[in-house]
Parts: C-alpha cells; sequence; structure tokens
C-alpha cells in the first residue's frame, strides 16, 4: 500500500477495450440529403402542365426541393399561394404513397405510389403509361 492508505481508499477505474472492434460510425441514411423530382418524374409533371398552360389554365409553377421532399408549385397567375401543389415526399413510399396533390385551401386532393395517376386528378385526358 501507498504511504499509509487503506485499499478502500484507491479509486481505480477500469475500462476494458476490445482492439478488434471498429469504432462505431453511423450508418449513412438511405434518404439523400436534398429530395429531387427525378428525370422522369419532371418530364411527368411537365406533360401536364405544359398541356394546361396551352389551354390557358396556368401561367407559372416554381420547383423546391428541401431535405424531406420536393414540392413542384402550380401558379394560375403571379399570385401569393399556388393553386395546386405537387409533393413527392419519399417517406410516405411504404405507408400512403409518396405523391401527393393538394389545392390552394391544403386540402390532399390525391395520394398514391404512381405519379401519373396521382397527376390525374388535374388533367382526367392524361393517360397512364406503364
Amino acid at each position: 500500500m501507498a504511504q499509509g492508505r487503506t485499499p478502500d481508499q484507491h479509486n481505480v477505474s477500469l475500462s476494458l477495450v476490445h482492439v478488434s472492434d471498429p469504432p462505431t460510425v453511423p450508418v449513412a441514411s438511405k434518404v439523400p440529403n436534398i429530395v429531387a423530382f427525378d428525370r422522369r418524374e419532371l418530364a411527368t409533371i411537365l406533360n401536364v402542365y405544359g398541356r394546361k398552360v396551352g389551354q390557358g389554365e396556368w401561367r407559372d409553377y416554381a420547383m423546391d426541393f428541401l431535405r424531406d421532399r420536393a414540392v413542384f408549385s402550380i401558379y394560375a397567375r403571379v399570385s401569393e399561394r399556388p393553386l395546386f401543389i405537387v409533393e413527392k415526399t419519399p417517406k410516405m413510399r411504404n405507408k400512403q404513397g409518396q405523391y401527393t396533390v393538394t389545392n390552394q385551401q391544403g386540402r390532399i386532393l390525391k395520394r398514391g405510389h404512381e405519379l401519373a395517376v396521382v397527376l390525374r386528378v388535374l388533367d382526367p385526358q392524361l393517360a397512364v403509361v406503364g
């Protein structure tokens, strides 16, 4: 014993380390940092948009790519609120479907797993191509 100390006066803390274990690193998420429409999805949306612009119903659009969803906003004229919003939310893929169309009041008009089917609420003449 060192200089008159009793065994209970030694406060020793030990920790065990396993040399073969790799350091704990968080697993990369499968969801990308920013959600975006892919080329096929964007072509489908712009097809409907272009037809409605040609009919004089819609005039402008905006796209937002956020961490959890991609948003395509449709405007009848330059205004503060979009007429319709098409959203892609990958977190909802296995639940009610990752695509939604909402109206100006925020009411969900259609939700589903296939974009072309969901967009038919905006343009009933849209043919679903498989």
